[in-house]
């Protein structure tokens, strides 16, 4: 199927989702019991920029890349037309600090972590994934299928994030991994061959080898096991918010439907196209 009439399949769900009027936000009842920081809008956060395949060009409006197309499905079932969604930008750390939020909720790839669970709430998981490195395909370890050919490397990953725990718990590397304010940071350093790899979400890997560093492959992805867990991506809120059981209703509804699958297949490159390195 193309993007094209996977996009049009796609629209076709939504609109039927929402015709079918399974969630309605809009009334004052479901408004007391799913509270919005402004009356009659949902206000909706995500990166500053927001990278693909999340989302398409810097514009989340546009509905267009994998996390845009979930938010605007997640607001249908609440009951929200497109114009009463506003959109908003923070920092990811910014955004799992503890305090009063300028959002009702964030996405951007955020890890359900117990340390982040601390000062925010996590919806249900609307994706999983594991982690990959990203290198150049003339690296001497672009063919590596063990961690332990990886020991050597100088990695960079952002900072706050799974992929540098990954590093750091996983790997294990002999030099210090050098880290980042965030990704485009550490896509940089890559690029200038100031580091030899980067380690990022299996999705975000994909992208960056086939559209913005020339050159480079996924060296591989790591497989899920007792030692390593997926990573399960949830929507952010302010802690103990009301409205996280709204999702979490908007998020089973879109997902018993399909409709979620067929974002994932739409925005999202296939898991099984990276080789995997063992982790022995």
């Amino acid at each position: 199927m193309t993007t094209k009439s996977r996009l049009t399949r796609l629209a076709i769900i939504l609109g039927s989702v929402a015709a079918l009027g399974l969630a309605s936000c809009g009334s004052s009842e479901s408004n007391s019991a799913c509270p919005t920081i402004s009356e009659g809008k949902l206000t909706i956060a995500t990166g500053t920029p927001a990278f693909e395949p999340w989302v398409v060009g810097d514009k989340p409006e546009s509905g267009e890349g994998f996390e845009a197309a979930v938010a605007y499905a997640v607001a249908s079932e609440l009951g929200y037309t497109n114009e009463n969604i506003v959109w908003v930008r923070t920092g990811f750390d910014e955004a799992v600090q503890p305090g009063a939020k300028n959002f009702d909720f964030n996405l951007q790839q955020y890890s359900i972590t117990d340390e982040r669970k601390a000062t925010v709430s996590f919806s249900d998981p609307y994706y999983s994934t594991n982690q990959a490195v990203v290198g150049f395909e003339d690296s001497p370890v672009a063919s590596a299928t063990k961690l332990s050919e990886l020991k050597d490397l100088k990695f960079g990953a952002q900072s706050g994030t799974t992929s540098l725990d990954f590093i750091l718990n996983v790997i294990k590397p002999t030099n210090e991994p050098f880290i980042y304010d965030d990704n485009a940071g550490a896509k940089a350093a890559l690029e200038a061959k100031q580091i030899d790899a980067i380690v990022v979400d299996l999705p975000t890997a994909f992208y960056i080898s086939a559209v913005e560093i020339e050159g480079s492959k996924v060296i591989g992805q790591f497989p899920l096991s007792d030692a390593v867990a997926a990573d399960n991506f949830g929507l952010l809120f302010d802690k103990d918010n009301k409205l996280v059981d709204c999702v979490n209703t908007a998020l089973a509804t879109i997902k018993d439907s399909g409709t979620l699958a067929e974002i994932e297949k739409t925005w999202l490159a296939d898991k099984t196209n990276a080789p995997v390195i063992s982790l022995d």
